[in-house]
């Protein structure tokens, strides 16, 4: 396969999401190609104004210990964006950075592949082979997201829709929403590595704690995030089961006010984060894996990765009828509001097992290599497969590079193993 500069929306940490998933495919089915994983940047200008270096202390190029031929990159950013000056000497410094990482990865002529619609300047300015825009959220639909940052989400979504080679999203909503702004758009939904989960189907050995044991626990896993989570549903399935432990697990985005709210409830416990590694062991730990999502166009434009967890694990699953679980509603329970949540999580409970098979099924057929798979066969198409050119055409600043011409389509490198999962700033932080 083709090397490719991946502009990601987060760092590769132990929280795996849809990036490191796609990659690690492709990094072990291609163990000859080169990616460049290029995460949040390093805000001097914050870092000075704070008197904090916390988000300066992950170096800025390294190469991964896990998989050969992977680099990642967390660029400077040196100067305030609240002038244009700023702004473009910003843009100027990230292009060189990530220029100068390219070349000692030693990628030759890469694929750009943006998951960041922040990214969308630097079309056109890395030498690359071709573009392709992966949209998971539809960030202009956020909530919390201010008009002013609203519209330059708006900017840069349709000129990156507009300039991609190919523009790939996960959910039918994001589908529907962009297909007149493309060339070409295809939809890969999230997936799910299933042997990951098969300790979930054993009996849990104190996953959580020795209280936890003994009492019924609904368990969510995922972003603690109050545009995507109903706390009023969590609040109200506390109160309502004062004898059940309420179990919400995952990266910490709440307000310090939400925060306090859930902490109120005597049966509700945040837990940190975990490793990627660690997470069948939590999942093991629920009774009811649950999915309080609120119902609006923003949730209805995802396709989250825990529906295929869960799935995986087997367990019983309630959820609201948001998009994805409610195409798989016989596979879930679900309920809509206050009454039929809490419905929904009680049918839940009493399941009997019987659902466990067609879950472990329905996960199994959406694994990630199925994804990788649905993804190299377009890659295929367009010719971005094959040994690299060996000099790459440069390409015209502001231009958007073709697709497919001066290449073959060999699988040179190509192996066919089984899967292996074993206070920075985002790019629109340096760009804006």
């Amino acid at each position: 396969m083709r090397d490719v500069i991946f502009i990601s929306l987060e760092n590769w940490d132990g929280v795996w999401r849809r990036n490191q998933f796609l990659c690690a495919e492709w990094l072990q089915r291609f163990p000859a190609m080169r990616l460049l994983f290029v995460g949040r940047t390093k805000d001097v200008s914050n870092a000075a104004r704070t008197a904090s270096r916390e988000g300066l202390r992950r170096p800025t190029f390294e190469k991964s210990r896990e998989f050969k031929g992977l680099s990642f990159l967390n660029p400077f950013k040196l100067l305030p964006n609240s002038f244009s000056l700023g702004r473009g000497i910003n843009l100027r410094l990230l292009e060189r950075q990530i220029r100068s990482a390219v070349k000692k990865a030693g990628l030759r002529s890469p694929l750009l592949w943006i998951n960041d619609h922040c990214g969308e300047p630097l079309v056109g300015r890395l030498n690359e082979r071709a573009v392709v825009y992966d949209i998971t959220d539809d960030w202009t639909l956020m909530p919390a997201v201010g008009e002013e940052e609203r519209e330059l989400i708006r900017k840069w979504d349709a000129r990156l829709c507009a300039k991609a080679d190919l523009v790939v999203v996960c959910s039918r909503a994001l589908e529907r929403s962009r297909r007149g702004l493309c060339r070409k758009i295809i939809t890969v939904p999230n997936g799910v590595d299933a042997a990951h989960y098969r300790s979930c189907l054993e009996p849990p050995k104190q996953a959580l704690d020795q209280d936890q044991a003994r009492v019924p626990v609904f368990g969510y896993l995922g972003t603690l995030h109050g545009d995507r989570l109903d706390l009023e549903l969590v609040e109200e399935l506390a109160r309502a089961r004062p004898e059940a432990k309420v179990v919400l697990c995952g990266p910490d985005q709440l307000t310090g006010t939400e925060r306090k709210r859930l902490r109120a409830q005597p049966n509700v416990q945040l837990l940190a984060q975990v490793h990627y590694k660690s997470v069948p062991r939590i999942i093991a730990g629920f009774d009811v894996c649950i999915l309080p999502h609120r119902c609006t166009p923003f949730t209805e434009s995802l396709n989250p990765i825990k529906l295929w967890e869960y799935l995986a694990s087997g367990k019983p699953v309630a959820a609201t009828p948001v998009a994805g679980f409610r195409e798989r509603a016989h596979l879930c329970h679900l309920g809509a509001g206050r009454d039929g949540f809490l419905a929904a999580c009680d049918e839940a409970l009493r399941e009997d097992g019987s659902r466990w098979p067609a879950r472990l099924r329905e996960a199994e057929a959406n694994s990630w290599k199925a994804r990788s798979e649905q993804l190299l066969e377009v890659f295929r198409q367009h010719g971005w497969l094959g040994r690299p050119i060996p000099k790459p055409r440069r390409a015209r600043v502001g231009g958007v590079a073709g697709s497919g011409a001066g290449t073959t389509e060999s699988k040179l490198g190509e192996t066919k193993g089984d899967s292996v999962w074993g206070g920075q700033s985002s790019l629109c932080e340096t760009i804006l």
